[in-house]
């Protein structure tokens, strides 16, 4: 049977598996949620064998378990590692979702879900091909997955993990699906990926809240100080000004940049999608360029003081923020996270305290393209879309990706099949099932080119 009949015919028992697992609310970022975390994890070990595992087992990490699976055919067949991640992004705000987040629906061919795209329904596609590729017998290689549950909050644990059995994860090459293309007519191949670093930021003021009538103009509001540490950290082109920051940066060559120009792009349907009237950056680079050969700095949340209904007149005790710069080759996480904290730490003034500590981070990671891996997921986009896909840097960070390069020793294929529109992270996480579909028969046509 060919894969479109396959997909066809098990096309009901496809969407309630993949359902099973959108319903567990995995997220890692919240500590009420571990049971959570153990019952998908044990939900993936079912699902792999079923599909065809000899073995597939939940191993403890420092954090959250590892899903460990694996199918060998031949000792000296080639062997591919699987990754993918089985945890989830926070749903709020929930106030706007259109669909309960963990109850999936399918409207208009598009699957809403929390997970849908990121990473529950991309990692569903490695299983299925994987699946139909064993079943017909296409495959010229080895299999193993590696599911892990905290990609979304640094992967701790799975660096110490892939340590401690760097035996059992030998393989040759990893394959990824969790990254995004072009366009759902202009399929591309993530070719790199930005690093990361992370911080959260506390500034403290008086020790308690006072009214802002009686005390306001003598005593610091730590929000207004916060808010001016956060905008002195970029300037008016666009720059971020921590000093040094831009020392170890990549400078990517004209041959490279002519190569992103060539990427398709409309500026007006990028604004509409995103809701903006116009575009801000760094001043002497294009748009694509901005997000995805150059760092950045973002706050991703700030709180502090009342925010309640109505008004108080409150002078807060204390403000928060989270950010975060991703970055670029050479640039190390490590050395920009704690450039960040030394910092900050020197510019605080005296009348409030700051407190930063680094969250998490990771580094950037670059593919070849002339990797015999990367030249059959090239024949599989062909597959399954009818036409050759770029090649891109894309702005996202994986930073576990980074580290099974420096553990394992090999190289990845991020066979990723985002959209933009997919809403990762966001309310209203979609796919389209239709790209599900492709996807799944590029993957089967990758391991149709592998390992021959």
């Amino acid at each position: 049977m060919d894969i479109k009949s396959y997909i066809e015919a098990n096309t009901a028992r496809f969407s309630e598996e993949l359902f099973s697992l959108i319903r567990i609310p995995s997220i890692s970022s919240d500590s009420t949620r571990k049971a959570d975390m153990v019952a998908c994890a044990e939900r993936w070990r079912e699902l792999l064998l079923a599909a065809g595992a000899d073995r597939a087992d939940v191993m403890p990490t420092s954090a959250a378990p590892v899903v460990y699976a694996e199918k060998i055919l031949n000792p000296d067949y080639p062997t591919v590692l699987v990754y993918g991640h089985y945890d989830v992004m926070p749903v709020e705000p929930l106030e706007l979702w259109k669909t309960s987040p963990f109850e999936p629906v399918v409207k208009d061919g598009i699957l809403y879900a929390r997970g849908a795209d990121d990473d529950k329904g991309q990692s569903f596609l490695q299983l299925k091909a994987f699946e139909y590729a064993l079943a017909e017998g296409l495959l010229q290689c080895n299999v193993k997955f590696i599911i892990e549950g905290g990609e979304e909050i640094g992967s701790p644990g799975v660096e110490e993990f892939c340590r401690a059995h760097t035996d059992l994860l030998r393989a040759d090459v990893m394959l990824v699906s969790d990254t995004s293309m072009v366009g759902a007519d202009m399929p591309s191949i993530t070719t790199g990926l930005r690093g990361l670093a992370y911080w959260q930021i506390e500034v403290t003021g008086p020790n308690h809240d006072l009214h802002s009538g009686i005390f306001g103009g003598a005593v610091a509001n730590p929000i207004n100080v916060l808010c001016k540490i956060i905008a002195d950290m970029t300037d008016t082109d666009g720059r971020i000004t921590l000093p040094g920051f831009y020392d170890d940066v990549d400078e990517v060559s004209a041959e490279e940049r002519a190569m992103l120009a060539a990427v398709p792009y409309n500026e007006d349907k990028y604004k509409a999608n995103v809701g903006v009237k116009s575009l801000f950056g760094e001043k002497g680079y294009s748009t694509l360029e901005r997000t995805a050969i150059r760092p950045t700095f973002d706050v991703c949340g700030i709180w502090g003081g009342y925010t309640g209904e109505g008004a108080k007149t409150v002078l807060p005790s204390k403000a928060y923020a989270k950010m975060s710069s991703r970055l670029v080759p050479h640039q190390n996480h490590e050395k920009i996270a704690q450039m960040m904290i030394d910092h900050i730490r020197s510019i605080a003034p005296d009348y409030v305290q700051v407190d930063i500590t680094s969250m998490h981070g990771g580094e950037s990671y670059v593919c070849p393209i002339d990797l015999p891996a990367y030249k059959a997921a090239e024949k599989g986009y062909e597959e399954a879309f009818g036409k050759r896909p770029l090649a891109v840097r894309r702005g996202g960070s994986i930073p576990i990706i980074a580290v099974f390069e420096k553990v394992l020793g090999i190289k990845s294929i991020l066979m990723g099949f985002g959209l933009e529109s997919d809403a990762t992270h966001s309310p209203n996480e979609n796919i389209p099932v239709d790209i599900l579909r492709k996807g799944i028969i590029a993957i089967v046509g990758f391991y149709k080119n592998f390992g021959r």
